[in-house]
């Protein structure tokens, strides 16, 4: 399964824009942040590497509301 690398921006509405894919993560990976160095990101776009069996499932997965991870130690 390939390594999607995605722009997500967030306004005016949540928007896709498939960028490349890559065979391994860390060719992904390397694109990736190379894009997040060189590109003028404004506020609410970034840049997302996924991996999915295909786009359709790569965009499904990025749409997808995440539940934010329990804080631990404020268990008094």
């Amino acid at each position: 399964m390939p390594y999607y690398l995605y722009r997500v921006t967030e306004q005016p509405f949540r928007q896709l824009a498939k960028l490349t894919d890559f065979p391994s993560f860390k060719e992904a990976s390397a694109e990736a942040k190379r894009l997040r160095r060189e590109t003028d990101l404004t506020d609410g776009t970034l840049i997302k590497v996924i991996f999915a069996a295909n786009e359709l499932e790569a965009e499904d997965l990025l749409n997808q509301v995440r539940e934010k991870e329990p804080l631990t130690g404020d268990d008094w």
